[in-house]
């Protein structure tokens, strides 16, 4: 059996070509559309991370009281209040190896050190807000079915800084193909 995906329309089935992205902001902007595309259960299979964006283009200090430095890509947030950074690449990007490594240490380091306790919580309503959205109820979905500790918003925005502060983040590299150079790197 073949390993192609195909699409069924009644009677007909097509089959879905594997295609380079055109330029890295549609990879961006579907990643940031279908934040399922990362996939949490690779990450914890028992209990498949769950994902809410927080902002795309996160402006991240190089000091305290700084603006933004840098912009990752893209800040998630998973349903344990663990702040995820990611950073998207296509696999002609010559950024693809050691830079992208080091771009995203920087971004930790930097995010941990110098974001104010309210940048999270800031991000996520200006994002959703943006998007015509309440962020009250976009967050209320997301917290449904999470344990009493982390099921309401400030006792969540409240894990979320602490994680932060203890530089619980996670590094997500992502890429239409990730070269072996970038995985044993990673790894």
């Amino acid at each position: 059996m073949s390993e192609a995906i195909y699409i069924q329309h009644g009677q007909a089935l097509t089959r879905m070509e594997l295609t380079a992205y055109d330029c890295e902001d549609t990879f961006q902007e579907t990643l940031a559309d279908h934040p399922d595309l990362l996939a949490g259960d690779q990450i914890n299979p028992d209990a498949p991370r769950r994902w809410l964006l927080i902002k795309r283009e996160a402006g991240v200090p190089a000091a305290q009281g700084g603006s933004g430095h840098w912009s990752m890509d893209h800040l998630f947030i998973d349903q344990d209040a663990i702040p995820t950074l990611v950073e998207v690449k296509r696999k002609n990007n010559k950024e693809l190896r050691r830079i992208v490594v080091g771009q995203m240490m920087d971004y930790a380091a930097n995010a941990v050190a110098y974001w104010p306790d309210d940048t999270l919580r800031d991000y996520f309503y200006q994002t959703w807000q943006k998007k015509g959205q309440d962020p009250q109820a976009v967050l209320a979905e997301f917290l449904q079915g999470n344990s009493d500790d982390l099921n309401d918003e400030e006792k969540f925005w409240q894990a979320a800084v602490e994680n932060l502060r203890d530089g619980n983040v996670r590094l997500i590299f992502v890429a239409d193909r990730i070269p072996p150079e970038l995985q044993r790197i990673v790894e």
